[in-house]
């Protein structure tokens, strides 16, 4: 039964194999490895109560197991149980692993002990200064914490023992960018030349400041410059600068090479709004169908929204949002909101689930080469969940989610001025790319009201209206793609 539970979880047919793990452990209830495969299959479920369950049983049945112990750990922390004491007693037992470490400072975060958390990644960074990950996390813990100036120090005192460092210097400038604060990306690129000399992709992030900064002339030729690069990240930023400084025929027909074999469906976004500038008729095959989009009015599904809305509240534990993420003016809730066993929580991703089936079985079927009408389309799995708190003047810039299939907006809760401010304030628009400077009417715009749910395809972009005051309470998610 071990060799076929591991074949199923291997093969992702974990509901089938739920059923048959349960009735062998009323015969063997003492088998530790049995309860830790039924833990393993209910998470990959994202059905984490039994899978807490089962893996205390687990636990319990050999204390000892590393294995055991990390896969408890996890589990609780996703479903929304305290669960830093577990990742200690992890760290314990595992062999030196710093993936676990960083879990166990993401569980100390959401228990109110933040300082212990930077604490622990800085003592980790003290003995390794070239840990990529951990110098990434701790500049996203102190962004969001409300650091913005020093939030990168522990580079700085990492490049400082090791300035040859390449790696160093590009995860630095890395996070530089998905801060976008473009100028000190410049001041970083000379200092990395400088110190460890000329490199490709100091070159590539020069060519993506200049461009953000929107200097079209000079980012031109050094885009000419890295053209050999083939990053997709580089290929994106190339395609924003095309569109902006208005080469759009240029834009288009690299973005028709390279949407095909792109894997992460990125590009697809960056065509679409080529093919519009263009008049191609391609756009409406790619984005203009009406079935693509939904509106789902769900409250009648859903918890009570108040309620609904405390509990989220709750979870909102920074004061400022993610460096790498769309929002502006407000805060994002950290990890995957959905696998948390909170009675609200799971009744709404009940509620989510059964309105994201309505809306797939009325898309159109599968076409070849479409990113959306793809072949496989359940079961229903989410590859992230979260709630945004948008405050005063706070909205969200036209952006695009390349991890999902689906996307979404669901609101909890508006403020009034929504209702009585100035037309279209805190709506949503979708296929508007007025980030990127272009003049591009939306594809449709959706008035926000409690309970109601959009769906979108994750490649299209979508932002929101700013509104003057208040709380705008909403939860996202993106729909997994399949195969």
């Amino acid at each position: 039964m071990l060799r076929a539970g591991a074949a199923a979880l291997q093969a992702g047919v974990y509901a089938d194999a739920v059923p048959a793990v349960a009735n062998v452990l009323r015969d063997h209830h003492a088998n530790a490895r049995l309860w830790q495969l039924l833990g393993l299959l209910h998470r990959n479920l994202e059905d984490l109560a039994p899978a807490v369950e089962a893996f205390a049983k687990a636990a319990e049945l050999l204390p000892d197991d590393p294995m055991i112990a990390h896969a408890r750990a996890c589990v609780c922390f996703e479903a929304g149980l305290p669960a830093a004491h577990l990742f200690e007693r992890a760290l314990r037992l595992c062999p030196p692993d710093r993936s676990i470490l960083l879990r166990h400072a993401a569980a100390q975060i959401a228990e109110g002990q933040s300082e212990a958390a930077v604490a622990s990644i800085q003592q980790e960074l003290l003995r390794s200064p070239t840990w990529i990950e951990g110098h990434a996390a701790l500049a996203r813990v102190r962004w969001t914490g409300g650091e913005h100036e020093e939030f990168t120090g522990s580079f700085e005192q990492a490049l400082r023992a090791a300035p040859r460092e390449v790696a160093l210097w590009r995860a630095y400038i890395e996070t530089l960018l998905n801060a976008q604060l473009h100028e000190r990306v410049l001041v970083i690129v000379a200092r990395a030349r400088s110190a460890a000399g000329p490199h490709s992709s100091f070159d590539a992030a020069e060519a993506i400041a200049m461009s953000e900064l929107g200097d079209v002339e000079v980012a031109g030729e050094l885009f000419r410059r890295v053209a050999h690069v083939k990053d997709v990240k580089v290929v994106l930023y190339y395609l924003r600068f095309l569109l902006r400084a208005g080469h759009v025929r240029e834009a288009a027909d690299l973005a028709e090479k390279s949407a095909p074999n792109d894997r992460s469906h990125q590009i697809w976004p960056y065509l679409s709004i080529a093919w519009r500038l263009l008049g191609d008729p391609r756009w409406e095959w790619l984005e203009g169908d009406p079935r693509f989009i939904g509106v789902y009015d769900i409250s009648e599904t859903l918890p009570p929204l108040d309620a609904l809305a405390e509990r989220l509240r709750a979870l909102h534990r920074t004061v400022r949002h993610p460096f790498d993420q769309s929002l502006r003016g407000g805060t994002q809730t950290e990890g995957h909101l959905f696998p948390r066993i909170d009675p609200e929580i799971r009744m709404l991703r009940k509620a989510v689930v059964e309105a994201v089936e309505r809306h797939i079985a009325q898309l159109p079927p599968p076409q070849a080469g479409h990113p959306l009408l793809v072949q496989q389309r359940a079961p229903v799995r989410f590859s992230g969940s979260w709630s945004v708190r948008l405050t005063d003047g706070g909205r969200h810039v036209e952006h695009v989610h390349p991890a999902g299939w689906l996307s979404s907006a669901l609101y909890v809760a508006l403020p009034e001025v929504i209702a009585s401010g100035p037309k279209e304030a805190g709506w949503l628009s979708l296929g508007e790319a007025s980030e990127l400077g272009i003049d591009l009417p939306p594809i449709r715009l959706v008035e926000p009201k409690p309970g109601r749910l959009v769906l979108f395809p994750s490649t299209m972009w979508h932002g929101t209206r700013p509104f003057e005051a208040g709380e705008r309470l909403t939860v996202a998610f993106d729909v997994k793609r399949r195969g």
